[in-house]
């Protein structure tokens, strides 16, 4: 995703939120559902409930921008914890959510010699 620019760390909001939020909407959800200060710089990513629409939240220094991406075919592949309400990111996470890909990836494997 090319921006203005470079997030300093990128948060996604697990469940779903209603659409119709806009720049104060999504605010409120930062500070009070996740705990956060929003004009830390960090990317705050959110996604509708068919998983078909994704916005994108940030303090650019000067005012917040807020920005939206609508798929046409398909859906997010948006991790599905609901024990947590958000998860830390990296940027080639963001990456791959955005270009179709699992952004959980493969978990480590935990091998044990036999016989030890």
């Amino acid at each position: 995703m090319k921006m203005f620019v470079e997030p300093d760390d990128i948060y996604l909001h697990l469940s779903p939120i209603d659409f119709r939020k806009s720049i104060n909407g999504l605010l409120v959800m930062v500070e009070n559902e996740l705990k956060m200060n929003a004009f830390t710089g960090a990317l705050f990513l959110f996604c509708n409930k068919k998983r078909d629409k994704l916005k994108c939240l940030y303090w650019d220094k000067t005012g917040f921008a807020l920005w939206y991406k609508r798929l046409e075919k398909h859906k997010f592949k948006w991790p599905n914890d609901m024990e947590l309400s958000h998860m830390h990111l990296s940027e080639q996470q963001l990456h791959w959510l955005l270009s179709g890909f699992d952004v959980m990836g493969h978990q480590p494997l935990q091998y044990r010699a036999s016989g030890l």
